[in-house]
């Protein structure tokens, strides 16, 4: 309404000037000037003006000029005045500046204090309000809203009275969340899922982790989401969740060869969403050089409220084993082994990061056909400490320091183990140990690091990045440690280019280093360092080390890991599933 003043009285200041001045067509500007102003220097208003003395006037360009002096934001009213003067006229431009700024208030905001906020305004108190520069003021801070997944969040009234800036911040929060679509599996199991409850505010980063949980679940085909308005509160949202369950009864069927198991083959039978509970219960076998037998239930989900647990038995009859000292192929031998396991764990009510988890485990071991390496008969020395009745307790506490909410791990995660354990040999008395053993992972994305050089040679995305990860394991043990609960190194899963547990022993250390280099969505390649050694003499002095590069492809299958170890002995090819850690 003040612009469409000012322009009234422009236009009304024009039509006079130029009726007194009827005798000069286009009168020549002898002098421009501005008044009215106190805090803003007329040497900055004047800089946007773009009538010039010596020419003559242009009642369009005052106009324009007009437009510029109020677009620079620090003024309620801009009018012109024109006055003859010797050889032309004098043009003056009379403003109004707003008012100076004494408070800035912010009512509504919770996610941010008031302090935080400020950071981001230009506008100061004891400063002259300008339009402009607050526009740009409320556009940043939404702007750190929307960053941080508040996209709902609106400026819903600014006020400025009597040198006070008052802005009300309306943060949406969530309404009702719905569920549809689902008739198998429980709506409790769905919601779990879902980072957000009601009253929470909402957070679309929030939201699209909940639909990435609920599609990694393997229980649905589609899962979407829509928004309805509460009845109740205006400034709440629902969400409605839909989904469209598949079948989670699957039957797989394996075979395999490797340089240490031969060929096997076997077949398994899984329902992962047992009842509708999100359970899983499995059933497999495999047969061949390694023959193994197997039936287990999981609850996979845990939290501060619900307890994770498994519960399985299992057989296994293993043959052409291999007994390696230094290095060096002692014996080869066969094996059978039947056992039966139970654990349970939760989350700290105190700290989410905090977990623990204990494991019971009840296992009988049989070795038979020992041989030499030329195939004749052989006797391992230590037969008594190999076959009998194992029980045990492993207490385990986690603490997981990731960056939640993105694609890719970034952290760390550290963990503390305790086996108690109990074997009676079936010749000999009873042997009691104790084994501890720590872990500690880590992933450090490198994407501000190797940002150029990502670029130049398209590897790795904002949400696949490459990735530096390593692990590493320390562990030592006291009592009479049997022969088949020592640590074992050695083979894909721990130390590459070696032959699966070559290296035996109560005592163990353990690193791998790798570098994660993405090359598509699906395919990367890995270059790797290992080195460890398990031993009942341990020395740092002994570690093996080895060093290499591998290939990860995501298939329908899952993910396989194919890598390429050069160790102390040989170059050595390991196949697996996932990354290794």
């Amino acid at each position: 309404m003040r612009k469409f003043l000012s322009y009234l009285l422009v236009s009304s200041a024009l039509i006079l000037c130029f009726a007194s001045l009827s005798f000069a067509q286009n009168p020549l500007v002898v002098g421009v000037g501005v008044s009215g102003n106190k805090q803003v220097a007329s040497n900055f208003i004047l800089s946007v003006v773009e009538t010039k003395v010596g020419e003559p006037l242009d009642r369009e360009l005052v106009q324009k000029d007009i437009d510029n002096i109020y677009g620079l934001g620090f003024f309620s009213l801009v009018d012109v005045s024109v006055s003859p003067q010797s050889g032309g006229i004098y043009v003056e431009y009379e403003v109004v500046e707003n008012p100076t700024i004494k408070e800035i208030v912010f009512e509504g905001n919770t996610v941010y204090p008031s302090d935080e906020l400020m950071e981001l305004v230009f506008s100061k108190p004891g400063s002259v309000f300008n339009r402009v520069f607050f526009r740009h003021d409320l556009q940043r801070i939404k702007e750190k809203y929307e960053k941080d997944g508040y996209t709902l969040v609106r400026m819903e009234d600014v006020t400025f009275e009597d040198g006070v800036v008052k802005i009300k911040i309306v943060e949406p929060r969530v309404g009702d969340i719905i569920i549809q679509g689902n008739k198998k599996t429980k709506t409790f199991v769905i919601k779990r899922q879902i980072l957000l409850k009601k009253g929470d505010l909402f957070n679309a980063v929030l939201v699209r982790h909940s639909l990435n949980k609920l599609n990694q679940l393997g229980f649905f085909e589609d899962v979407s989401l829509g928004f309805e308005p509460n009845e109740e509160n205006p400034n709440m949202v629902n969400l409605v969740f839909t989904v469209t369950e598949q079948k989670t009864t699957k039957v797989g069927l394996s075979i395999g060869h490797g340089s240490s198991s031969g060929w096997t083959g076997g077949a398994t039978l899984t329902e992962s969403n047992y009842k509708g509970l999100g359970q899983q219960a499995e059933i497999g076998f495999e047969t061949g050089d390694r023959e193994q037998y197997w039936v287990s239930f999981t609850e996979p989900y845990m939290d501060q409220e619900y307890y994770s647990w498994k519960v399985g038995v299992y057989k296994r009859s293993w043959e052409d084993l291999e007994d390696y000292e230094d290095g060096d192929l002692q014996h080869y031998y066969d094996e059978d082994k039947k056992g039966f396991y139970f654990g349970i764990g939760k989350k700290f009510r105190s700290d989410e990061k905090l977990s623990w988890y204990a494991l019971l485990d009840w296992h009988d071991v049989e070795i038979f056909n020992v041989r030499n390496p030329d195939e004749t008969p052989g006797t391992m020395v230590d037969d008594e400490d190999r076959v009998g009745t194992n029980y045990s307790i492993t207490g385990t506490l986690t603490y997981t320091d990731l960056v939640k909410f993105i694609s890719y791990p970034d952290g760390a995660v550290y963990k503390l183990n305790v086996e108690q354990g109990y074997f009676e040999p079936d010749t000999g008395s009873e042997m009691e140990y104790t084994k501890y053993w720590i872990e500690a992972r880590y992933y450090r994305p490198l994407k501000d690091f190797l940002s150029g050089i990502m670029d130049n040679l398209d590897i790795g995305s904002e949400d696949n990045p490459v990735i530096f990860a390593s692990r590493l394991r320390y562990g030592s043990s006291s009592g009479q440690v049997p022969w088949a609960e020592q640590y074992f190194l050695g083979g894909s899963n721990d130390l590459r280019g070696y032959n699966d547990d070559e290296f035996e022993g109560d005592e163990m250390a353990l690193l791998n280093a790798e570098l994660r280099v993405p090359i598509k969505d699906a395919f990367s390649v890995v270059l790797f360092y290992d080195t460890g050694m398990a031993s009942d003499n341990f020395s740092f002095s002994d570690m093996k080390d080895a060093y290499g590069i591998g290939v990860r492809v995501r298939t329908p299958l899952g993910n396989l890991r194919l890598d390429v170890a050069e160790g102390e002995y040989e170059t050595t090819t390991h196949f697996g599933f996932g990354e290794m850690f």
